[in-house]
């Protein structure tokens, strides 16, 4: 039986490309090396949001705790929509879920931590009620709260307390995420310094990475549609169950949830750009194409930094359906990546210095608008076609194959 640390990569999963050198993708000895000493692995950097990208960064953990995970923070749905009105602050869900997705999980109390952070309150529970539950919480007798070994129990009583001491009587808590108010009371407890909060979490439950919001910005997700509407609210931009009249022809940032103050301009911080200025790989990944991966790329600073960084950097287009798509193909999604980022680069800034690779599976891939390898190069980028979809998790990306073949680009 082979060891457990062992990469062996199938031949049919392997292609050539082309770097400044020819090189073999994957690379199972460069990968062997990289399970060897993740604490020394490579900086991958990813701009996401949402929970595409779960599931790859628990496997990333193997092979590196150095990954940094730019997150947008304009959610405006669900419990964030509730804090985000209540304490004008940045949406911390997504936060929250790529935290949880680092976190190392065989340290001792880290599944208790988990298990509390992913509980939600119900829906159809009486507010007296929900308020009780919250106070047995943060006088850590809850069941929950109590197997949360310390130090880490008394942080979180004390940032529930905080919230409650700082909570609205008018505040919803059904549907509450129990993670996402202790985020908030932290939030709040520490003079609204969400890299403080986040720090300190990261350290408590080994966070293998780093997350961080691409800005902290309390700003909201304004779309333009083909037929000249404008949606105003990440919320009512995702929404499966009741598609957009139209193509979003352009994503802006507006003040006000309602988008009565007009667009806004966000812009990143030193501490941001210096992130991706060290970046070894740079990658837009997998997840809603405008309220993930274009959403990062909208506060002023992103371009120019990516344009810096003498790395790689690559695009992952979705496998399957992306609601927000709405027929877009990968060829055009290049096409408005490469836009966005010019838009703050400047407009003749080469696609050489902006992106190189796009990862797509001829075979097994299930792209929305078609797959034109021809269309995707005609934008001065290389296509690297391999398998990326496995039989298990057809017509979704596999999440090994895809951190392999990102590793084996650093």
């Amino acid at each position: 039986m082979p060891d457990s640390r062992t990469v062996d990569i199938p031949a049919d999963r392997q292609c050539r490309i082309t770097l400044t050198q020819s090189r073999v993708v994957p690379d199972p000895i460069r990968l062997a090396r990289y399970l060897r000493a993740p604490e020394i692995g490579p900086t991958v950097l990813f701009f996401s949001g949402g929970s595409a990208l779960r599931k790859t960064s628990r496997v990333l953990t193997e092979y590196t705790h150095n990954s940094v995970h730019l997150i947008t923070p304009f959610d405006s749905g669900g419990s964030s929509a509730k804090l985000r009105e209540a304490f004008p602050m940045i949406s911390v869900g997504d936060l929250r879920n790529r935290l949880m997705a680092l976190a190392d999980t065989a340290l001792l109390g880290n599944p208790e931590v988990y298990r509390l952070f992913n509980t939600r309150f119900a829906k159809d529970e009486s507010q007296t009620e929900l308020r009780r539950l919250l106070s047995t919480m943060a006088a850590g007798v809850d069941p929950l709260v109590a197997a949360v070994p310390e130090p880490l129990r008394t942080l979180i009583r004390n940032h529930l307390g905080f919230f409650i001491e700082r909570m609205p009587l008018t505040f919803d808590l059904r549907g509450a995420s129990v993670g996402n108010l202790i985020l908030a009371g932290g939030y709040l407890n520490n003079n609204r310094d969400i890299d403080a909060v986040i720090f300190l979490f990261s350290k408590l439950v080994a966070v293998r990475g780093v997350v961080r919001p691409v800005v902290d910005s309390n700003l909201h997700l304004s779309a333009e549609l083909a037929d000249g509407t404008v949606v105003v609210g990440q919320h009512q931009i995702t929404r499966p169950e009741s598609p957009l009249s139209a193509p979003i022809r352009e994503l802006r940032l507006t003040e006000a949830a309602d988008g009565s103050e007009g667009l806004a301009e966000a812009h990143i911080d030193e501490r941001t750009a210096e992130l991706i200025d060290e970046a070894e790989l740079i990658c837009f990944p997998i997840g809603s194409f405008f309220t993930s991966v274009m959403a990062c790329l909208l506060p002023a600073g992103v371009g120019r930094a990516v344009a810096r960084a003498g790395c790689p950097k690559v695009y992952v287009p979705n496998c399957g359906e992306d609601p927000e798509e709405a027929g877009l193909a990968p060829h055009d999604q290049v096409r408005l990546i490469l836009e966005q980022l010019r838009r703050d680069a400047g407009e003749d800034t080469p696609t050489e210095l902006l992106l190189h690779f796009v990862l797509v599976d001829s075979d097994r891939g299930e792209y929305v608008g078609g797959l034109d390898v021809d269309a995707i190069e005609a934008h001065g980028v290389e296509v690297i076609d391999t398998a990326l979809v496995s039989e298990a998790t057809a017509p979704l990306i596999e999440p090994r194959r895809l951190v392999d073949l990102l590793l084996s680009l650093v």
